[in-house]
């Protein structure tokens, strides 16, 4: 089963982030704000360049990318002498240094084909956008006869969508810069696989920063890449019909690519057993499944997966509990203060869903009331080792008059009821403290939400509704200003 592609928003969402982003970020990305090709005095390292530290003949030298003159990046790296080279145990450590970025270059590459593929219906876009100008100008130059009323119509859309045409242009040059982002990283496995050949005596700690450093930035690229706000949702797609009328089910995002687990959990409490499907197939199709058992029963439907691990309430009480599926194990626990539970603050529905932990494209989250906040939502991120509260934000949204929410892209979606007509009314972002009211439709096809979350990965909601797993595909956008 395959999730629903996005519509024409999300294309727009890329083509935004790749033209007012992309280009101002990418080249702090491959090291092109801090060339430096001076090495540093013998003895004295030299870190913004990277230069490896004392004499020239005993060491090697890194130097930060450059651009030539024809706007190619270029990694220079100076060896030692090969008289000098020497294995050592080190030479292992290269060699998974060396598997890191190869495993970055796999990031790269998905990137890299998101991009290709929004840019080949772009391509299209502008065919499309040129003739229907072309046609436009026959019609207008010839004379024919056509109706008033629609004549204007045609205009008026074409004058609408003629300011797409430079943004077009520039995101198709935008998008090379993607493909010069992959071409370094290939320079730099050849450099590395060279190094690995030749040489055994290195400072490889200070190899390893640079590389991490590169796979953060990469990492934040892809996730601007992917983020817009939500302006629209899909009627829904029914997965399966079972369970009770409450309950959730999930697949992880970080799950690696081929898998596709489906996780199942019936009920809101007193109950602590984990159904684990192999795959969305499996889950439509059987009643195959692994079960899991968890060591206290879990409290609402706000459990997410993440990572292979299983984050959730614990039942009567305040307590969030990390359960490793690998090991069978506790792997964290720790308490959200003052978070209000035991149905003191649940949604509008009840269920004991007064925590509801989410995840979007920038981690994990947790969304509660506490008395300190007059029961009004509060937001919470998370550190998905510790489970640490890293920053909160407090809302003026009562807790108990939301039907369900979700994040995206930190940006959190309340729904103003559970049963009958519902609609996504209320969103506040946390990126700039910020609230608004918005109304999203959204078809609620069998009457009782118990369960709503967003997976960053599929980019779709999954939901329980009744007795049935639904999904519904979302559509992100990102405004274009132009001065």
């Amino acid at each position: 089963m395959s999730v629903p592609l996005l519509k024409i928003g999300v294309v727009l969402s890329t083509m935004a982030m790749i033209t007012n982003w992309m280009s101002q970020t990418l080249p702090s990305l491959v090291g092109l704000n801090a060339t430096k090709l001076a090495a540093a005095p013998p003895g004295v390292p030299d870190r913004s360049t990277g230069v490896l530290p004392a004499n020239p003949e005993e060491s090697w030298q890194v130097y930060s990318s450059a651009q030539d003159s024809e706007g190619r990046c270029v990694c220079t790296v100076v060896a030692p002498q090969q008289t000098m080279c020497s294995r050592d145990a080190r030479t292992k450590q290269l060699r998974q240094l060396l598997e890191k970025v190869q495993n970055m270059t796999q990031s790269i590459q998905t990137l890299d084909q998101r991009t290709q593929k929004d840019l080949q219906y772009v391509q299209r876009m502008e065919v499309q956008l040129r003739g229907l100008e072309s046609k436009f100008k026959q019609v207008e130059e010839s004379h024919k006869q056509n109706i008033a009323k629609q004549y204007k119509a045609i205009k008026a859309k074409m004058e609408e969508l003629r300011p797409m045409i430079p943004v077009l242009e520039e995101y198709k040059a935008d998008a090379k810069l993607v493909l010069q982002f992959k071409e370094e990283v290939k320079n730099l496995t050849s450099v590395l696989s060279e190094l690995q050949e030749e040489m055994g005596a290195f400072d490889y700690e200070e190899l390893h920063n640079r590389v991490s450093n590169l796979e953060e930035r990469l990492r934040a690229c892809m996730q601007k890449l992917a983020c817009g706000k939500l302006t629209g949702i899909s009627e829904p797609v029914t997965i399966k019909t079972s369970g009770s009328r409450y309950g959730s089910w999930m697949t992880d995002p970080l799950a690696p690519d081929g898998d596709s687990r489906v996780y199942y959990m019936d009920g809101y409490h007193n109950n602590r057993f984990v159904r684990e499907y192999q795959s969305m197939t499996d889950f439509m199709n059987s009643d195959n499944f692994t079960s899991h058992r968890l060591p206290h029963p879990w409290s609402g439907t706000g459990q997410v997966v993440y990572n292979g691990s299983i984050y959730f309430n614990k039942f009567q009480s305040h307590t969030i509990i990390k359960f490793d599926f690998k090991t069978s194990t506790i792997s964290k626990t720790s308490q959200l203060d003052y978070a209000g539970f035991n149905n003191r603050y649940h949604y509008s529905w009840g269920g004991h869903s007064d925590i509801d932990l989410m995840v979007d494209e920038g981690g994990l989250w947790a969304v509660y009331a506490t008395n300190q906040n007059a029961g009004n939502i509060v937001i919470s991120k998370l550190n998905p080792a510790t489970l640490q509260v890293i920053k909160s934000w407090t809302t003026n949204h009562p807790k108990r008059s939301a039907g369900e929410a979700f994040m995206i892209c930190g940006t959190l979606y309340v729904t103003n009821g559970y049963s009958g007509g519902t609609k996504v009314y209320y969103a506040f972002h946390t990126n700039s403290s910020t609230y608004e009211y918005i109304d999203i439709p959204f078809q609620n096809k069998y009457s009782h939400i118990s369960m709503l979350d967003y997976n960053p990965k599929d980019r779709a909601l999954y939901a329980w509704n009744n007795g049935h797993q639904v999904l519904y595909n979302v559509t992100l956008y990102h405004l274009i200003r132009s001065e």
